[in-house]
């Protein structure tokens, strides 16, 4: 399915319209989005959508040259599974550490 970006409503979703996926973000301060949280509606689990959102907000960070923070529990398990995309984490949202994009 594709991934439409939501720029105005700081969300990536998929899906039809009545019911999308989505992954949501804030931009907190200058330079840097925070993934807050993805929800796939029941029907269209087990297909991927969740992944593909990802993969979305991660390929917009880069291009945007943002630092990564991954409120979400769902996003902070899939960029540390996935560091080979060459995406850092800023922070988790119980953590304090941080890294660069």
């Amino acid at each position: 399915m594709a991934i439409q970006h939501d720029a105005a409503g700081n969300r990536f979703t998929s899906g039809p319209a009545a019911q999308p996926a989505e992954l949501v973000y804030t931009l907190p301060e200058p330079g840097v989005i925070d993934f807050v949280h993805t929800f796939v509606p029941e029907a269209q689990r087990g297909q991927g959508l969740a992944e593909q959102l990802a993969q979305a907000g991660l390929a917009y960070a880069r291009q945007q040259h943002l630092r990564v923070r991954t409120s979400c529990e769902f996003m902070q398990a899939y960029v540390q599974k996935n560091r080979e995309q060459g995406v850092g984490k800023e922070r988790h949202a119980d953590e304090g550490s941080s890294s660069p994009a």
